[in-house]
């Protein structure tokens, strides 16, 4: 037990005699420093004494997409330690090809006497989906928030990155180096998020390069967001003679690399290459790929401030709060090469 102790106060930085009046129950110890004890406990892998196991404000959903891509997860672990630090237990709904549906979840969730929901990437963000269902959640009296996608229909608080940023962000980066044909691999035309994108993408080509939306158009692939689409569109873009190429996610962006080396080009001397997200571990692949930062961290602990607002009954802005992505550089862009 003293090994432990000792353990435990190393890792919070904090005296033995804290952790003990800590893990008793002894008051005189500040909120902060039992947080740490607390958080120590949970690192070095111990179980927390029954008296110190806060009891539940009550069940959250999360619904998200599949967990393929790695920023779902990246999220949801955000959303979840924002929720468990205010008291409230998550749970995280998963939809998966062939599964269960967001109304199926959203309905399973219900029953279950969830205090609010957070949608990510849900049908908000499909241009042709039925809306009325998130009045009728409303009716039911569950607040809920809505992450990554906006429709004027629905009255609620939406959580998004700036995706028209996002996309002249990475064309001006590609531009600076000397890139004229730059193509922009997306996901179907019908989602919020892609038509934000395009917009952004065609309005840098325009202010870096001078290509009116019509003369750009030709520059645009869809495909889906996984890996062999981004490999699928890129390889059209790269065969159109695109020397760099934009991807609406990382996993794409995999994909792309993989489009250029089958056709013998090497990334960046030959075709650069821009992911979207910054995905966990994306900056350890071959080359580390440079991309646009989605600030998950800042989008996720606002999802979960407007969704308890509006479980305590003060209900929040039914309005977009738009949180602006970052360019981070790294080994997949380069000049453009030489035209031979």
């Amino acid at each position: 037990m003293t090994a432990r102790l000792a353990d435990i106060a190393t890792q919070a930085g904090v005296s033995e005699a804290t952790v003990s009046r800590v893990l008793n129950g002894k008051p005189g110890v500040a909120t902060a420093t039992r947080e740490s004890v607390l958080a120590a406990l949970d690192v070095l892998g111990y179980e927390r004494p029954v008296r110190l196991r806060q009891r539940s404000a009550g069940l959250v959903g999360l619904i998200t997409p599949e967990l393929d891509n790695p920023i779902f997860p990246a999220l949801a672990q955000v959303i979840g330690q924002a929720l468990t630090r205010q008291g409230y237990t998550p749970v995280l709904a998963t939809q998966t090809p062939g599964g269960s549906t967001e109304d199926e979840l959203t309905d399973m969730l219900v029953e279950r006497g969830v205090a609010g929901i957070i949608f990510v990437s849900g049908l908000h963000a499909d241009t042709t989906a039925d809306m009325t269902r998130y009045d009728q959640l409303r009716g039911k009296g569950v607040p809920y928030v809505l992450l990554n996608g906006f429709s004027p229909k629905v009255q609620a608080p939406f959580v998004s990155p700036d995706d028209r940023a996002a996309m002249r962000l990475a064309v001006t980066h590609l531009a600076a180096l000397g890139h004229t044909r730059i193509g922009l691999a997306v996901g179907p035309k019908r989602f919020v998020p892609v038509l934000r994108k395009i917009e952004g993408f065609q309005k840098g080509m325009e202010e870096r390069l001078g290509l009116a939306p019509e003369e750009s158009e030709e520059l645009i692939q869809h495909s889906l967001y996984t890996l062999e689409g981004g490999q699928a569109a890129a390889g059209a873009l790269i065969s159109r003679g695109c020397t760099a190429v934009v991807c609406a996610s990382d996993m794409m962006a995999l994909g792309a690399i993989r489009a250029a080396r089958q056709q013998g080009l090497d990334v960046p001397r030959d075709v650069s290459v821009v992911g979207f997200d910054d995905s966990p571990l994306i900056a350890f692949t071959d080359p580390p790929l440079t991309t646009i930062r989605q600030p998950v961290q800042a989008m996720g602990q606002a999802a979960v401030r407007a969704l308890l607002e509006e479980v305590g009954g003060t209900p929040a802005p039914h309005s977009e709060f738009v949180f602006m992505p970052e360019l981070v550089v790294r080994g997949s862009t380069a000049s453009a090469p030489s035209p031979s």
